[in-house]
């Protein structure tokens, strides 16, 4: 009988340790931490895809036609303005440029040998006026051939970087045909496109003699140590995107940034008096935004919010909630809408605090 009282009584205590257990497991799981919104004047960071292009990028091409008899450049090489390039084999326009100068000058003696003879009244008036059209149509001749032979050596229009050489020597070069191109990198034009409510926004805030600066991360994630300037914006908007482009004015002075370049592009923008709550706080639901704001009775209530922008672990709020509300910070997937809970509050800035750490 002992035995069976002793049985029966360690029974009822394992019981009742357990019931406690589960008791004091449910006080736990049932307490949740509470936050609020903060106000805080901050910086919002943006990122653009961009594309580097250089202020002047033209295709060299052939204005004669013939052999290419001569290369003076290599493929990425730097050249100076006026700087010979590339020759087509002048034999042909050198022959046309001296026998329009040989008839050029046999006109000029032509001409002048008439104007004595008018000037004594041996020949009319009209025969002079004929011998000095021809001499003109010689000169123009003449000309013209310099200018076909000035057009078999190509030379640099400008200072820059020449590209990929696209025939080789002694190749047959056509009227037209294209032989490399050349950059001038002194400055580069970065293009990111805005859609269109940041651009209405830059547009009222900004001040006309205040110069919009931004920075440059290059495709190896490096930041480009010199600052942009934006200087122009398309005329319109892409009607399939809703965005317009922005272009950037960058120096280039070590020759870092080349044309065709990839990156993006950095930009901040100050936010005064921003309502901050932390991401986690936050659920989707079709496409919206919500948060659990918690009661005065200890409920808590889904309401949706406006992200103004983004921070890193933290969003601006444009609307939905006040910084007196008190939002679930954790446990989001372990209540329902209307439900009671106990919970703990916590200060923003503390929570604020955390993320920063966690982030670094």
């Amino acid at each position: 009988m002992k035995k069976i009282l002793l049985f029966m009584g360690l029974c009822g205590m394992i019981c009742l340790t357990s019931c406690e257990s589960k008791k004091h497991e449910k006080e736990l799981v049932s307490t949740f931490l509470v936050t609020q919104p903060i106000r805080k004047d901050t910086l919002i960071t943006n990122q653009y895809v961009a594309q580097v292009q250089s202020i002047r990028n033209i295709e060299i091409r052939a204005q004669e036609r013939g052999y290419l008899q001569d290369i003076y450049v290599d493929e990425g090489e730097s050249v100076k303005k006026g700087q010979l390039m590339f020759r087509i084999m002048p034999k042909l326009y050198e022959a046309e440029q001296q026998k329009a100068e040989a008839e050029a000058e046999f006109a000029k003696i032509e001409y002048l040998n008439t104007k004595k003879l008018a000037n004594s009244n041996v020949v009319s008036p009209n025969e002079l006026a004929m011998a000095k059209a021809h001499y003109d149509k010689a000169k123009a001749e003449l000309a013209l051939a310099n200018v076909h032979l000035d057009f078999t050596s190509i030379r640099a229009p400008f200072e820059g970087i020449s590209d990929r050489l696209h025939l080789k020597l002694g190749s047959l070069v056509d009227e037209g045909d294209l032989l490399t191109t050349l950059s001038d990198n002194s400055e580069m034009w970065v293009y990111y496109n805005v859609p269109e409510a940041e651009y209405l926004e830059y547009m009222n805030t900004k001040n006309s003699e205040d110069k919009k600066e931004v920075q440059l991360l290059m495709a190896n994630n490096k930041m480009y140590p010199e600052t942009g300037i934006v200087k122009t914006i398309e005329g319109e908007f892409n009607n399939e995107t809703g965005n317009i482009a922005f272009r950037a004015t960058f120096p280039n002075p070590k020759g870092l940034l080349r044309h065709g370049e990839t990156g993006s592009i950095i930009t901040t923008i100050p936010f005064k008096n921003a309502l901050l709550i932390p991401q986690k706080t936050t659920f989707e639901v079709l496409d919206k935004h919500y948060v659990y704001v918690v009661s005065e009775e200890n409920k808590i209530e889904a309401k949706e919010i406006k992200i103004a922008s983004e921070l890193p672990h933290l969003y601006v709020i444009s609307y939905g909630i006040t910084e007196e509300d008190k939002i679930l910070l954790e446990g989001l997937r372990k209540v329902r809408n209307g439900d009671e809970i106990e919970y703990e509050f916590e200060e923003p800035e503390k929570v604020i605090n955390h993320l920063q750490l966690y982030a670094e």
